[in-house]
């Protein structure tokens, strides 16, 4: 008797299977990968990693109900991945190479105020010092609080701690948040998310921290009129601005419409799933919340370590809009945007020009210099253990 191809099936443990079908690892959503193979996701991933071997691998399941190795793609040779990693290593290089120069160069053009900076720095006040370290430290623990704010699903606390310090790591030696970009995208896919939730979740995350940081601004200037100067811009800027915000908007509206509207609504649905569950929004607007603010203590207690003379509400306010600009000028973690946005901010509000130095000195090495290496050896740890 012919048998119909929907009954024509072999067990997987789970269900049946048709025999006709291929199994791509490719097709099947993360989260299922432990779950399909008599495993956990969780538990998977702690061995290195989904079961289905790896990223892109395909498994296929013969008429015999036997899984066949993966074998190259058509589409994909496999001697391309040697050299796609020597390109990628050489643009990372070159981008180090051109902040260090950047850096030498600021340096070196700045020297008598830098001097001046370090040594006022060095006799700075130790207790503040290390109220300011304990805050760049509790930084890390509210970017991983805000991350699993982002997400419904949970996240080993662990993995996420040691992946948003080495983010923070990766995101000094590429441009405008990609390195974080990066690290965190890899890490919420090795936990079981698809590239598209994982990437909305940084969306998500990103828009919440800009949001508490617009709103910190607001209140700061609000409660405290007067602790902003603002600079005298240009009648030329002053147009430039709206006609560029008209043009953007012009162009979202018109030719972009197609492409944007199905990553907005996906991103609109991941908004509402997170907050639809209370404990994650608290954890997101929390985190974020919590993020900004204890950078905005690093600065103060520095400031107050180096006897700045200005108060501590208005030494937030003008991080928190130094920090805003910089963000324009898309440089590995604001390196150079950020240090000059901020000494002038400080110089023009009335701090003397070594004090500001000083300031900008050992905020950057507390939340830079100092973290920079062990985060990249947490990083080479985490991607040896394929944790990412």
């Amino acid at each position: 008797m012919p048998r119909h191809p929907a009954t024509d099936a072999v067990s997987d443990g789970q269900g049946t299977v048709p025999r006709s079908a291929h199994v791509d690892s490719a097709h099947v959503a993360p989260e299922h990968c432990g779950s399909a193979h008599g495993g956990s996701a969780h538990g998977d991933f702690e061995r290195g990693g989904c079961a289905h071997g790896g990223e892109g691998a395909a498994t296929a399941v013969g008429p015999d109900g036997t899984a066949s190795a993966p074998g190259p793609s058509a589409g994909h040779p496999t001697d391309l991945g040697p050299a796609l990693a020597r390109r990628r290593s050489r643009r990372h290089g070159a981008v180090c190479f051109a902040v260090l120069l950047c850096t030498v160069f600021l340096v070196q053009r700045h020297w008598p105020v830098v001097r001046a900076g370090v040594a006022r720095l060095a006799l700075a006040d130790q207790g503040w010092l290390l109220v300011a370290a304990t805050a760049a430290l509790a930084t890390w623990a509210a970017s991983a609080l805000a991350q699993q704010g982002a997400v419904t699903r949970s996240l080993p606390a662990a993995r996420l701690l040691a992946a948003q310090f080495a983010a923070s790591a990766a995101n000094h030696v590429l441009p405008a948040g990609l390195g974080a970009g990066a690290v965190n995208l890899r890490f919420l896919m090795r936990c079981g998310l698809p590239a598209s939730r994982s990437a909305a979740a940084l969306a998500v995350k990103a828009g919440a921290a800009a949001a508490v940081r617009l709103a910190l601004i607001a209140v700061l200037v609000l409660t405290g009129p007067g602790l902003l100067r603002m600079p005298r811009v240009s009648p030329a800027v002053l147009v430039a601005v709206p006609v560029v915000a008209v043009l953007l908007a012009a162009l979202v509206a018109g030719p972009l419409r197609p492409r944007c509207r199905p990553v907005v609504a996906a991103l609109l649905t991941d908004i509402r799933a997170v907050h639809a569950r209370p404990p994650r929004a608290a954890a997101l607007w929390g985190g974020s919340l919590a993020f900004a603010g204890l950078h905005c203590a690093v600065v103060v207690a520095v400031a107050q370590a180096v006897a700045l003379p200005l108060p501590a509400l208005q030494v937030a306010l003008l991080y928190l809009a130094a920090s805003t600009a910089a963000a324009l000028l898309p440089t590995p973690g604001g390196l150079g945007s950020l240090d000059a946005a901020l000494a002038f901010a400080l110089t023009v509000s009335g701090a003397p020009t070594a004090t500001a130095a000083s300031v900008v000195i050992g905020y950057r090495l507390l939340t830079v210099w100092l973290p920079l290496v062990p985060g990249l050896l947490v990083l080479t740890f985490l991607v040896r253990r394929k944790a990412l």
